[in-house]
Formats: C-alpha cells, sequence, structure tokens
C-alpha cells in the first residue's frame, strides 16, 4: 500500500527550522576563520636634508606640515630617531639593508656621476627591501632619489623594484626644463623630462602606483629630493608664505609645503581607497638638515649634515599603521632606520634569517609597547674620521670641531653643550672600547667622495674641494667653505652652493685679469 504522507507538526517544524539555520550558518562563519589576514602594504617615504626641527610636531612654528605631522598624530613619533650616516648615500645604504654600511664599505658618498669612483653602487652581495618583499609576492615601486648606483646592477629597475620613476645621483633640479644630461629623470631606464615641479610629479606617480597595485599587497618607496638644494619653488607654493622675509627661509617653506602636500595626497589615496588601515607607512628624513645653506632647521640639536653631532644624524622619524600601533603616541628610545627593513620584514609575514646578519630590528613590539626594553643596546656611527657611539642615554662622540672625543648625556643635555669626559673618565673608557669594538668589525671605505678636476683648473684647487666638501655631494655649502664673504662672490647662481665650475670659474677669471 502506498504510504501516507507525513504531515509534520508544529513544533517538529520550528525544530527543522532551527536545524536548517544552524547548518546555514556554518558556512558563513568558516571562510571568515579560515581566510588568512591580507598581509599589509608597505610605505617608506624619505625627505632629503629635512632637519629634526623642521615640521611642526618637531617644534616648527612657520612652516605648516600637517600632512607629515598626521603620520605622528595616527601613529608613533620617535623622538630619538636616527639615521646611520649624516649623509644621503650612505644612510640610504642602511636603510635598505638593515645593516650598518660600512660592514660593505659604503661609507661616503660618491659625488656626481661623472666623476664618481668605479666602485660606487650598492653590492649585488647585500639583499635589499624590495627585494626580500618581492619573495612574498609584493609589488614593488620606487619614486625619486636614488643615490645607491649610477649604473650597471646597481640601479633600481636590476635591486628589486617593478617600477622605477625619478634620478640616480644625489640631487636634481625642481622646475621642469632644467635638464641634467648626466642625471636625467628616468622611467624604468629610458629618459623623459618631468611634465611638472618635481615633487608634484613624484606624488603622482606614487598615487599612481597605488591605484593600479590597490589589490596588494605592495611596498612604495618615496625617497623626495625635497627640501635638498637646489632651492627652487613655484609661485603657487611660494605664495603660501609672502609673510617671510628671508628669500631662502621662503623658498625652503615653499618646498616643504610642496612635500607636505605630497604626502598628503599619498595618505589620501590610501584612504580614498579603503586601504589606510592595512598600510605600515614611515616617514624619516635621510640625514639633518644643512641649516646655513637652505635653513632647515636641526633645532634644538647641535650641528648639521655631514656631522656626527646629533643635528647630523638624529631626524624626524614617525611610523603609522592603525590597529597595529597606537594613535599619538611619543616614543623616546633610540631607534635607527636600520630597524625599517626587519619591521617590514616581519610585517608581512617573513621570518628575519640569522645568516641575514641584520643590525637592525622589528620595531612593532617595542612601539606597541608589548617589549618595554630599548631596542638596541648600543648605536653606532663611522663617517671618515668622524664616529660616535650612543648607549642609553649617553653619547661618546669625534664630530667635527672636536680632537678628542667627547662625552655627553644626551637626555639632560640634547644640545651636547657640556663636555663630561673629564668627570666621567669610566664611561668613557666602556663606551670608547665598544666603539673600537664595533669598529674593528667593519671594512675601509671601498671609495671616497669624488668632485671633479673643474674646481681651479684640477690639482691643488679640486683637491681642496674635496677637503672641504664635508658631505661629500660635490659642492660646497657657506658653512663647509667657512668663508661668507667668499661664498657670497663664487655662489655665482645663487642656489646655496658653490660647485667645482663655479669655483674654478671664479679663479680663471681672477687669472685672466
Amino acid at each position: 500500500m502506498p504510504r501516507e504522507p507525513h504531515v509534520l507538526g508544529r513544533r517538529e517544524f520550528l525544530t527543522l527550522v532551527g536545524a536548517g539555520a544552524a547548518a546555514l550558518s556554518v558556512p558563513r562563519r568558516l571562510p571568515a576563520q579560515a581566510e588568512p589576514a591580507r598581509r599589509p602594504n608597505i610605505i617608506v617615504i624619505l625627505a632629503d636634508d629635512l632637519g629634526y626641527g623642521g615640521v611642526g610636531v618637531q617644534g616648527c612654528t612657520d612652516i605648516p606640515t600637517p600632512n607629515i605631522d598626521s603620520i605622528a598624530q595616527n601613529g608613533v613619533r620617535l623622538t630619538n630617531g636616527y639615521v646611520s650616516c649624516p649623509v644621503c648615500s650612505p644612510t640610504r645604504a642602511g636603510l635598505m639593508t638593515g645593516r650598518y654600511q660600512q660592514r660593505f664599505g659604503h661609507e661616503h658618498n660618491p659625488g656626481p656621476p661623472q666623476s664618481a669612483d668605479t666602485n660606487f653602487g650598492l653590492l649585488a652581495t647585500e639583499t635589499i627591501l624590495p627585494e626580500h618583499l618581492k619573495a612574498h609576492g609584493y609589488a614593488t615601486g620606487m619614486f625619486g632619489k636614488w643615490h645607491l648606483g649610477y649604473s650597471g646592477d646597481s640601479v633600481p629597475t636590476k635591486r628589486g623594484f617593478d617600477e622605477f620613476y625619478g634620478f640616480l645621483a644625489g640631487a636634481h633640479p625642481y622646475v621642469p626644463g632644467q635638464v641634467d644630461p648626466a642625471n636625467p629623470i628616468m622611467r624604468g631606464t629610458e629618459p623623459v623630462e618631468a611634465p611638472e615641479y618635481l615633487t608634484d610629479a613624484l606624488a603622482a606617480e606614487a598615487c599612481s602606483f597605488i591605484e593600479r597595485q590597490a589589490a596588494g599587497p605592495f611596498f612604495l618607496y618615496l625617497p623626495f629630493n625635497a627640501v635638498h638644494a637646489p632651492l627652487q619653488a613655484t609661485d603657487k607654493y611660494l605664495a603660501r608664505f609672502a609673510g617671510i622675509a628671508d628669500e631662502k627661509r621662503r623658498t625652503h617653506a615653499a618646498m616643504l609645503s610642496a612635500m607636505d602636500d605630497a604626502v598628503g595626497a599619498v595618505i589620501g589615496k590610501l584612504r580614498d581607497l579603503g586601504l589606510e588601515e592595512n598600510t605600515l607607512v614611515f616617514f624619516i628624513s635621510d640625514n639633518g638638515g644643512p641649516t646655513p645653506s637652505t635653513t632647515s632647521s636641526n633645532l634644538p640639536l647641535r650641528g648639521y649634515k655631514g656631522e656626527t653631532w646629533d643635528g647630523g644624524i638624529r631626524v624626524p622619524f614617525m611610523a603609522q599603521w592603525k590597529g597595529r600601533l597606537p594613535a599619538g603616541k611619543v616614543y623616546d628610545l633610540p631607534a635607527i632606520a636600520l630597524d625599517v627593513l626587519p619591521t617590514a620584514v616581519t610585517a608581512v609575514g617573513g621570518a628575519i634569517e640569522a645568516g641575514w646578519n641584520l643590525d637592525g630590528v622589528d620595531l612593532v613590539p617595542y612601539l606597541s609597547g608589548e617589549k618595554t626594553e630599548a631596542p638596541h643596546e648600543d648605536l653606532y656611527w663611522r663617517f671618515g674620521e668622524q664616529w660616535a657611539i650612543r648607549r642609553g642615554d649617553w653619547k661618546l662622540v669625534l664630530a667635527r670641531g672636536l680632537t678628542t672625543p667627547a662625552l655627553y648625556n644626551l637626555t639632560q643635555d640634547i644640545s651636547e653643550t657640556t663636555d663630561l669626559a673629564a668627570t666621567e673618565a669610566a664611561r668613557l673608557a666602556e663606551l670608547q672600547q665598544a666603539y673600537d669594538e664595533w669598529n674593528a668589525q667593519l671594512i675601509p671605505p671601498r671609495w671616497t667622495r669624488q668632485t671633479g678636476g673643474a674646481a681651479g683648473g684640477g690639482g691643488a684647487g679640486a683637491q681642496r674641494l674635496r677637503q672641504l666638501d664635508a658631505d661629500g655631494d660635490g659642492k660646497l655649502s657657506a658653512q663647509e667653505l667657512g668663508r661668507p664673504r667668499l661664498f657670497r662672490r663664487l655662489d655665482t647662481n645663487g642656489d646655496g652652493f658653490v660647485t667645482a665650475d663655479e669655483a674654478g670659474n671664479a679663479l680663471r677669471g681672477r687669472r685672466a685679469r
């Protein structure tokens, strides 16, 4: 006989509905539980020659920098953040490798491309940050100043960057139409002309990269040449500072304001695309400011670019990673730009291998408060005859103007004014021994700075220019020359620097008379 159909009672119906709903809820939860966390994007923004006191959150009052300041307000500001050299190229070598650059001979700037030592360039044996991140599936783009090699396998597209727009040497004009044949703007490996003020062009390229790589993950390296000389700005930015009477300071302010706008464009692009919460952003300067030449302020620190006083090596240093790092935190323990690489690699899920022999550490546990001890027992510097070591509050330094090392308590004496070497002999000996042991691990520089032979017609004149050129950028600032009246006479284009050509032309003119 055919089976009678079963009619569900109300209680049976509700029981089945409840069971079905529970079953349906399971697959909705499982993907969320099984889905791995999205890997963060990494952005490193590097300013050029921006001093410690150069932005609002560091005490600057006459140049608003709301966008740069926002990185500190939404993240962590490191008041004792250092770079590993007081000049451009060695700092970048340390930043990109996570290692003291003196370990592989990258101790000095090279000078202009046409006169640089043929040894200049990142060694192929050093694995750098974009290469590490590419190994984790990251798209990599660089937009700005390289200064780590002029040719061959030492250019960005051979060192892990999928995209490159910028220039290879240490400085470049900002204004369209001013072309340097030895140092052109390049897209990849092809020379191009910048269509607009260079800081604006770099921001536009960076924002375009973010848009195209929004699905992620990506690594963006944005090393501006601002606020490095030449001092050049457009009317748009100069108009913001009509109240600054000093022309040099006004131009510097305009250049910094343009860079702040550029930083704002990048952060704004992240926000518009919903990427800000999942992006680790660093903002650092490559060294202290050359204040007499550009007005970039290192206050309240002593010294300038090219010196191992804190004014040359302690810089604006900020990190933002919403949801992972606290907002508005001020972190006072010493850290260094060498820490960027291990922090980034660890953030993307990588493991730091002992064979890499890194000197940097992952900063996230320290900045988040998970670890309360100092990230480093000691920090070290060697730049030619100048050197320094910092241990806790104490710094032992041999800087320009000293004949013997001086000892300072930086917590009590941030401006390095009171030498305690005579009253703290035991501490001096302890730090000297620690520095000597570190220094014994290093190799000699693989090159020294070269300036070309134009100054004074070559020979002794060129040699003298090299001796005075403390930061090795191939030209002299007013501070480096040390003779204000002579400097004004030699600086024929008024850009705040004396080049080898200007010095040579002046000498040839004097001989002609």
